[in-house]
Order: structure tokens, then sequence, then C-alpha cells
């Protein structure tokens, strides 16, 4: 049980989910799981990570309806891409529950590592407007649902940093609207990996409400920067920038699992 002042803080930490979310379509489990583990406090890293998945999905459907408002989601690509996830999130929140917590955490931000250095390669490629999915790339966009589903359920996050590389790569289309379209399925994956995590008791709901309340504020201040930014050609460094800020962070605190893996 946490003290109420936890929760306070697990509202506060909402508001940075929510912004994420709506800036940059990922960044919002990236942040929930560090932010619980390290700043809420809470002790057990599966019930940080069942518990964010919960919250990231609740704050991914609010972000999603600001995108659909803006025209920024491509809804095809979306259910496509979250129809496929959805098997993944499944399978690799499943594998995920059986991994020391601590080891998963490290693993998460090598990851998040790889994926920064990918969106700086491509931040100078502005994407196809007209960008769409149909036969010609439904397997390409399948598969990358799929894989990055798994990724989304073993490592208990929406997955919206994997989504949006994904979907540029599969459709070429422009960041924005990968941020938009990734929504559908952060929101997806969330709630198959929350609800995995829930069946083994592994979900903190009242923080998890917490951490939904501060992210109304988030998702709103998150969806006009998000606009600013693509405008301007810097939503790509600035979606990099928060990956590799987060994974430094993590990268450091779980040195001890570092350790464990190289003893």
């Amino acid at each position: 049980m946490l003290y109420p002042t936890q929760y306070l803080i697990g509202a506060a930490a909402g508001v940075l989910v929510g912004l994420a979310l709506s800036l940059v379509g990922g960044g919002g489990s990236i942040l929930a799981v560090p932010l619980m583990v390290y700043w809420v406090g809470v002790a057990n890293p599966h019930i940080a990570i069942g518990t964010s998945a919960l919250a990231v999905a609740a704050n991914a459907a609010i972000g999603l309806i600001n995108h659909a408002r803006a025209g920024t989601v491509r809804w095809r690509c979306g259910a496509m891409f979250a129809s496929a996830g959805i098997i993944g999130a499944l399978a690799g929140s499943t594998l995920g529950k059986a991994i020391d917590g601590q080891r998963l955490l490290f693993l998460f931000a090598l990851l998040m590592v790889l994926v920064g250095a990918l969106m700086l390669r491509s931040r100078r490629n502005p994407g196809q407007p007209d960008a769409s999915c149909g036969r010609e790339n439904a397997a390409k966009v399948l598969g990358l649902g799929l894989g990055t589903g798994a990724f989304s359920g073993f490592f208990g996050i929406g997955g919206g940093f994997l989504i949006v590389p994904s979907l540029m790569a599969s459709t070429r289309m422009p960041m924005l609207n990968a941020v938009g379209t990734s929504l559908v399925a952060v929101t997806a994956f969330g709630l198959t990996t929350a609800g995995n995590y829930a069946f083994s008791g592994l979900v903190d709901w009242l923080l998890a409400g917490a951490f939904v309340l501060g992210g109304l504020l988030g998702t709103g201040i998150g969806m006009h920067a998000a606009r600013r930014l693509a405008r301007s050609g810097h939503l790509h460094s600035v979606f990099a920038a928060l990956i590799f800020a987060v994974a430094g962070y993590v990268l450091w605190r779980s040195r001890d699992a570092l350790a464990g893996l190289m003893g």
C-alpha cells in the first residue's frame, strides 16, 4: 500500500506521461515505468510495469481523440498494426512476467538506445503525406505490428516509441501521422499487457487512476507542441533526445542488473 503523497507524485508523473504520448506517440511507458519505480517508489518492477501499461493505455486513448480531431490518424494502418500487435503483446507479456524485473529494465534501456539512434538517422526524411496501407505493404505492416507488440508486451510498455518508427518504415508516412496513428496500437497493446498483468494481481488500480488524471493535462499540452515541432522539423530530434535521456537514467539505476548479467 502506498502513502497518499506517493499517489500525488503519481499524478504529477502522469502529466509527463500524457505529454510524451501526445508529443511523440511514445515515451509513455518509457517514462511511466522508471517514474513508478524510482520516483513514486513502487518496490516491485512487475507491478510498475502492469500499472503503467494500464495508465498509458488510458492516456493514449485520450491522446488519440485529440489527434483524430486534428486529422493526423490513419485508421486503416492503425487497425492493421494493432490487430497483429495484440497477439504479440499477449505472448510477450506472458514471457516478461517470468523474467527478473531489474534485468527487464536493463534490457529495456538497451532497446531504447537502439531506437533513438534509428530515429536520428531518419530525421531528414519528411515522409509521404499520401501514404496509406493496402495489399502492397500489408505483410510489412502486419509483420512489424506483430514484432512490436511482442516487444511491447515483454517490456510492459505501450510501445509507441517502437510503433512510430515501425509505421514510418512500413508505410513511409510523415512522423506526425505516425504519432497520431501509433496511439491506436498503443491503446490496444497497453490494454492487452495490463489485462495479463492484472490477471496475476500485478496492477495498482489507484496509482493507475492518479496517472490517468495527470495525463489529462499532459495530453492537451503535448498535442499543441507536436504540431509546432512537426512544422519546424524538430520532432524526430525531440523523440530521440527523450529516449536517450530515459535510457541513460535507467541504465544507471539498473547497473546492478548489468553486474548480474556479466557475473
